[in-house]
C-alpha cells in the first residue's frame, strides 16, 4: 500500500484528571473499578478496540502519573496500540490541550474520549473515525432524547423553584457522547482559539462550534453512557455481566 492509499493515522486523548465528586468519596472515579479493573483501563481498551487508533494519550492527575502508567503497564492492550500518559491541568479544557500536545504530528485524526464511558462499543468508534475521513472536521455521536426537556431561570438558590422560560422541540435534540472526532488541525485551532478568547465549552466540538465550523452528529449507543453517580456504577456492572454472559466479553 503507498502513503497517499494507506489511512490516515488516528489518536486518541482520554483526559482523565478530574475527581469526580458526585460519585462519593474514594478514588478519582477513572480509577474506580468495574468487575474488578478500573474504569480507565476499561476506556483504553474501548478505544484500542478499533483497528483504526494507534495512539492512546491518558491525561493523568498531576500527582497521579507514575501511577496511571503503571496500571496500563499491568493491563494488556493490543499490539497495534501504543499509548502514553501526561501530567493534566486544572480543567478539563486545559487537560485536552495537553494531551494534544502529545500527538505526533503525523496523526490526522484525534478522538477526545471520556474517562468516565468504560463500554463504549468499537462500532461507534470506527463510525465516528469513519465520518472524519470521509471529510467532517467534527464528529459527535449521540442520541434522541427521551424525556422533554425545559429550559429555565437558574434559581438563586439550590432547590428552589425555577421559572420555566421554553420547551425546546424534542425531535431536533440529542444528548451528545463520546468519543468526538475531529481533523486534528481544526482541534488544535479550536483549542487555541478558544484559550485567547478566554471563552470555554462543556465539550470539544461546543469549540470546534465557536471557530463556525460545521459539526455532524452520528448514531451513539446506550452503552456509551457516562458514569457519573453511584447508579451508573451499578448499571455498568449490570451491562458487563451481560457482555459476559452473551459474548464472553
Amino acid at each position: 500500500m503507498t502513503d497517499q492509499a494507506r489511512p490516515p493515522r488516528t489518536a486518541v486523548v482520554i483526559p482523565a484528571a478530574g475527581r469526580g465528586v458526585r460519585l462519593g468519596p474514594g478514588a478519582p472515579k477513572a480509577l474506580r473499578a468495574l468487575n474488578g479493573t478500573p474504569m480507565l483501563v476499561h476506556a483504553v481498551r474501548a478505544m484500542a478496540a478499533s483497528r483504526a487508533v494507534s495512539l492512546v494519550v491518558v491525561v493523568a492527575p498531576h500527582d497521579g502519573v507514575a501511577e496511571v502508567k503503571n496500571l496500563l503497564d499491568a493491563h494488556a492492550l493490543p499490539d497495534r496500540t501504543d499509548y502514553v500518559v501526561v501530567p493534566g491541568g486544572d480543567t478539563r479544557q486545559e487537560s485536552v490541550h495537553l494531551g494534544l500536545k502529545a500527538v505526533p504530528d503525523d496523526i490526522a485524526i484525534v478522538l477526545v474520549h471520556d474517562a468516565a464511558r468504560p463500554l463504549v462499543p468499537v462500532d461507534i468508534v470506527d463510525g465516528v473515525i469513519e465520518a472524519v475521513r470521509d471529510g467532517a472536521v467534527a464528529v459527535v455521536p449521540a442520541l434522541p432524547v427521551a424525556d422533554t426537556v425545559k429550559e429555565v431561570e437558574p434559581a438563586e438558590q439550590p432547590g428552589a423553584p425555577e421559572q420555566v422560560v421554553a420547551t425546546p422541540v424534542r425531535a431536533r435534540l440529542r444528548a451528545v457522547q463520546t468519543p468526538q472526532g475531529f481533523d486534528r488541525e481544526t482541534l488544535v485551532n479550536a483549542h487555541a482559539t478558544v484559550a485567547l478568547t478566554g471563552e470555554g465549552a462543556t465539550d470539544d466540538a461546543g469549540m470546534v462550534e465557536k471557530l463556525g465550523a460545521p459539526v455532524v452528529v452520528v448514531p451513539g449507543h446506550e452503552e456509551a453512557f457516562k458514569v457519573t453517580r453511584p447508579l451508573d456504577l451499578v448499571l455498568a456492572e449490570a451491562v458487563l455481566a451481560r457482555r459476559r454472559a452473551n459474548d464472553g466479553f
